[in-house]
């Protein structure tokens, strides 16, 4: 059935989608075993990272490091992943809470800013996450309109971990690539103490347009 207005047909039966707006599953890695790297790259093993969504999400969920007190981190590839290394400015703030009950804010974390450079980014530049058996790391990362080439790469991050120091750690972070060229691919790591990710999962969704 039409919807119409003064006599006006605004749109036909089936010209509205129930699925538009919505996110859409792309790629789940499971990681069960230690791996240096977790790439996504567009083309490669059914991932989709490019103009067929304007908003990309990561959700990292109970990633486990096989060393203590590490970042994570990650970076982009213009050229398919032959190279993570964009130009990136970012900051980071965060907030904690120990298991004796002391709380604490983090506050603006110049340790884990960047300015231009080319390294990868801290994802929970707070207090640096545990190896214990009961720490892990969940967060979640979003990418604005990678395939344009325009403008600029924005992102936004949030995170939730159990800390090496203290019992949870709360981070928030955003940025940008200074890129023109589509990104076309993301690598995600432990980036210090020569830690690898033992255990968990990285989904990637794409958020249709609205």
């Amino acid at each position: 059935m039409a919807i119409i207005s003064n006599a006006v047909t605004i749109a036909d039966a089936g010209a509205f989608s129930a699925s538009l707006g919505s996110m859409v599953h792309i790629k789940t890695i499971t990681i069960s075993s230690n791996a240096a790297t977790v790439s996504f790259v567009h083309g490669s093993s059914d991932v989709v990272l490019d103009s067929t969504y304007p908003i990309y999400k990561f959700e990292i969920i109970n990633l486990h490091p096989d060393t203590n007190k590490v970042y994570f981190g990650f970076q982009a590839s213009t050229d398919s992943g032959s190279n993570y290394g964009v130009t990136c400015t970012a900051s980071n703030f965060g907030a904690f809470q120990t298991e004796g009950g002391s709380d604490g804010s983090l506050g603006y974390q110049t340790g884990g800013d960047l300015t231009q450079s080319t390294s990868y980014p801290q994802i929970g530049a707070g207090d640096r996450l545990g190896s214990h058996n009961d720490n892990n790391f969940a967060a979640e990362l979003i990418l604005f309109n990678p395939s344009n080439t325009t403008f600029i790469k924005h992102f936004l991050c949030s995170t939730q971990h159990g800390g090496a120091d203290a019992a949870t750690s709360s981070n928030y972070c955003g940025g940008y690539f200074n890129t023109t060229s589509a990104i076309n691919a993301m690598s995600f790591k432990f980036h210090n103490n020569a830690s690898n990710i033992q255990s968990g999962k990285i989904k990637l969704y794409g958020i249709k347009d609205s």
